[in-house]
């Protein structure tokens, strides 16, 4: 964190943003509730240093109310907390909700930083597009990033109070699942540029449709600075839709030359990633080439997003292309891991109809050799879910892949889509959990096969990653 205090975060100042009663009647020495700024504010207490305040939540395992006497014990300066402390060893701010003091405290930071945010969202691609962003902004600007996906209610304003006043751009996730919260980020984040990459299937649970989808996430513009920008997927035929935001056109991104930065002679390298050339046809008309290192059409989209952004920070095209070819893998995301055995494209991380039909076109590309996808179930698809696992079945039988191996509840649907749709040799199996395949898995694959390993989070395929690895020790 360096020693850089946070502009105006006083416990008073604090106080007062967070609509809290602030008890200073055993305030550390030295400190003054006027005057000291914080060093920083976090939910964690592990995470409290000399200077800091704790916010003490009650989780669903622990309750951050039983570390106040540790965190004054580490130096923190202040607590945020629901009850009186026992034997308060320092000063505390009594709210109702900390969860909400937190997103308060967010705000008011926010609102003392001279900082650009640029807040991202879609229903698919948040954190890659996050990456790409960042890696172009950062060529230009101090710039911070979200870490991970800390993109929720409790991650957002987590993201915004490790901010320092030097930072010039912060590029932030934004991720929601229902009505309203997009909202209520947008009001913390407060974004200058707000970026949507898709509007996708995934949770139709909560929001009933793509137009619901759509709707949720077009609150993130309810809180945009009034001369702020709009980034969209122009070829959405969703977003397509969002004719001016605020008044203003939005910039359209994406491969149909119709759109304001455009991409054309699109070349797939393979595991490599691949080469397009890209177009901006606003004010000025550039062309210049760029070599994406991340392998899938979809991540030429999220290039091209970083594009616009880097366009309307007033970059060149040169910089906007270094910082597009340094791009870097996030861990869990397509990330491809060569063993002697094995070539694994490792995505765990999450998935959903269109993320999935992503990775099967990856892993048909890609494979030089037997191509073995290992698809999980899918979560918080809402009422279509079955429908939606089967059509994932048939894409992947589409794609001529010699093995596809389905597991998970849902995933009999998705077994049963490939049965349905398969017309070659594929090999198609289907087990209850991961301990079934687990079993069998080592008579399922053969030396040299590309395998595909994806499933929602909860399914924990992060765990088949190692034993394909280690090439099955017995």
């Amino acid at each position: 964190m360096g020693k850089h205090h946070m502009k105006n975060m006083t416990l008073k100042n604090i106080a007062k943003a967070v609509d809290g009663v602030l008890h200073t009647e055993n305030i550390a020495q030295g400190v003054s509730a006027d005057t000291t700024e914080a060093a920083g504010v976090v939910l964690d207490s592990r995470q409290v240093g000399a200077g800091y305040i704790f916010i003490a939540t009650r989780g669903e395992r622990v309750d951050g109310h039983s570390f106040i006497d540790h965190v004054f014990e580490n130096g923190a300066i202040g607590v945020i907390c629901e009850k009186v402390p026992d034997n308060p060893k320092g000063a505390y701010i009594l709210v109702k909700d900390s969860f909400q003091a937190l997103k308060d405290v967010a705000e008011y930071y926010r609102s003392q930083l001279d900082v650009k945010v640029i807040g991202i969202t879609g229903s698919v691609g948040k954190t890659s597009a996050k990456e790409f962003i960042a890696s172009v902004v950062s060529g230009a600007f101090r710039t911070q990033k979200t870490k991970g996906n800390f993109n929720n209610e409790v991650g957002l304003p987590l993201t915004v109070l490790q901010i320092r006043e030097d930072c010039e751009v912060a590029v932030l996730e934004m991720g929601i699942s229902d009505f309203g919260e997009m909202h209520r980020l947008s009001k913390i984040a407060r974004p200058d540029i707000c970026v949507i990459t898709n509007i996708g299937q995934c949770h139709l649970e909560n929001l009933g449709t793509r137009d619901g989808i759509l709707k949720a996430k077009s609150e993130i513009f309810d809180y945009m600075a009034e001369d702020g920008s709009v980034c969209l997927n122009g070829d959405d035929n969703k977003l397509i839709t969002l004719m001016e935001v605020k008044g203003k056109k939005p910039l359209f991104f994406g491969m149909d030359g119709e759109n304001a930065v455009y991409a054309t002679d699109y070349v797939h390298m393979g595991l490599e990633g691949s080469r397009v050339t890209i177009h901006v046809n606003t004010d000025t008309q550039t062309v210049f080439p760029v070599a994406i290192p991340l392998p899938g059409e979809h991540m030429v989209y999220n290039a091209l997003a970083a594009a616009a952004v880097g366009l309307l920070l007033g970059m060149t095209s040169g910089q906007i292309r270094a910082g597009l070819e340094a791009v870097e893998p996030v861990g869990g995301r397509s990330n491809v891991i060569r063993t002697e055995s094995f070539t694994i494209i490792d995505d765990c991380y999450n998935a959903n109809p269109v993320s999935m039909k992503a990775a099967i076109d990856l892993l048909a590309q890609l494979a030089q050799s037997r191509r073995v996808a290992i698809m999980g179930d899918m979560f918080e698809l809402g009422e279509r879910e079955r429908e939606l696992h089967r059509e994932v079945g048939e894409y992947a039988a589409d794609n001529n892949l010699d093995v596809i191996i389905c597991v998970g509840d849902l995933s009999k649907d998705m077994a049963s889509g490939a049965r349905a749709a398969a017309y070659s040799e594929s090999s198609i199996y289907h087990f209850g959990n991961k301990e079934e395949l687990l079993v069998q898995l080592k008579g399922l694959l053969c030396v040299g096969d590309t395998v595909l390993v994806k499933a929602s989070h909860g399914m924990h395929f992060e765990e088949l990653i190692p034993v394909i690895e280690n090439g099955f020790p017995d």
